[in-house]
């Protein structure tokens, strides 16, 4: 491990360097490049720094008390140092283990969120807007845009189904565990007798893929043009600005039809279909690994329940890592780290594991 620790510093300081030439900023490519691998290993780098600091404040405190010193005042300072500088020692050489670990090449990449209301009818179309809105507002808490690709709203302000964007670094590195059936337990407005109802929906987080990386061929492709129509059913427009594809190799079908402008649909709805096809073929990989070689936290079946949302006891809990927190309003309200942050620690730690294991076959 500290082998590879060296070389990651002597890269940073080589990186470092070419980012102080004047000349490399004006090459905007080469400049991207340099930027995004400074800022993958200065953390790295960091850390390994801290190490060999307590390293050597260890070791001199180490000398201290090997060289027998008759001021008892000063071995008691000496040991204190050693046994503080030991324990930051551990916790640092763990540390480093996590941030070495594979990094998900699709971290740093934006996303599309598609959300369904699943069993449950118009009160699951009512909870697809509340997780709309949890997703975006925690979105706007990262400085993130967000931007609706097609929706499909119910007269009473619910969405049958919902997609949408989100721009922003490290999107997809924070938001790929939310893949899955969220289930939601609460008095629906349309309740008179007050009792609890049970409804899940269906929450797909995809990479926006582009075109370089998945090239689809447009003899495969069938598209339709029809009227827009809002809730109920009622058309909106007269002229045929919505767009349907279908993917004729693989039968995904995408409708795209918030835009007055059927070039528009078009893209919108390409731009999801591309995204689909990306994690249907990641989906193919991923099948191919043993199943005891996966990761203990899901990131990408969407049949699994992975979360209940339990609105009278303000509770929610993920039952993939054992996790319940009492402060519901406030992760509806967008405050989702607490959340993803013990997802992102549970999965590292399973990572963690299996590296260990396979090290130890």
């Amino acid at each position: 491990m500290f082998e590879k620790l060296q070389i990651m510093e002597q890269k940073f300081e080589e990186i470092s360097q070419r980012l102080s030439d004047p000349a490399v900023p004006t090459d905007i490519a080469v400049y991207t490049q340099l930027m995004k691998e400074y800022k993958n290993l200065e953390p790295i780098v960091q850390k390994y720094r801290a190490y060999n600091r307590s390293a050597q404040s260890m070791q001199e405190a180490r000398e201290l008390l090997d060289a027998g010193s008759e001021d008892p005042e000063l071995r008691e300072m000496a040991q204190a140092e050693y046994e503080t500088e030991k324990e930051k020692l551990a916790a640092y050489a763990e540390q480093l283990k996590i941030l070495l670990l594979p990094k998900d090449p699709n971290d740093d990449r934006n996303v599309i969120i598609e959300i369904r209301g699943g069993a449950g009818g118009e009160e699951a179309a009512l909870f697809a807007n509340s997780l709309y809105r949890m997703y975006t507002m925690y979105a706007e808490s990262r400085g993130w845009k967000q931007e609706v690709l097609s929706a499909n709203p119910t007269e009473l302000g619910g969405f049958k189904e919902i997609s949408f964007s989100i721009t922003g670094e490290g999107a997809y590195s924070r938001l790929k565990y939310e893949s899955g059936v969220h289930r939601v337990q609460r008095v629906p407005e349309t309740e008179s007798q007050g009792r609890i109802h049970t409804s899940t929906v269906t929450v797909a987080v995809l990479v926006e893929a582009d075109e370089v990386e998945l090239a689809i061929n447009p003899t495969d492709l069938k598209i339709d043009v029809f009227r827009s129509s809002g809730a109920g059913g009622q058309h909106i427009n007269k002229t045929e600005s919505a767009v349907r594809i279908t993917h004729l190799p693989t039968g995904l079908v995408v409708e795209c039809q918030d835009e007055r402008s059927q070039f528009k649909n078009k893209d919108r709805a390409m731009m999801i279909l591309r995204s689909r096809l990306y994690e249907r073929m990641q989906q193919e990989q991923q099948d191919k690994i043993a199943s005891q070689r996966r990761m203990q936290v899901g990131t990408g079946d969407r049949s699994e329940r992975i979360r209940t949302y339990n609105f009278p006891q303000g509770r929610l809990t993920d039952h993939r890592i054992g996790l319940t927190i009492y402060r519901l309003e406030d992760v509806m309200n967008g405050n989702l780290d607490e959340v993803l942050d013990a997802l992102a620690t549970a999965d590292q730690a399973a990572k963690l594991a299996m590296q260990q294991a396979e090290g130890e076959a």
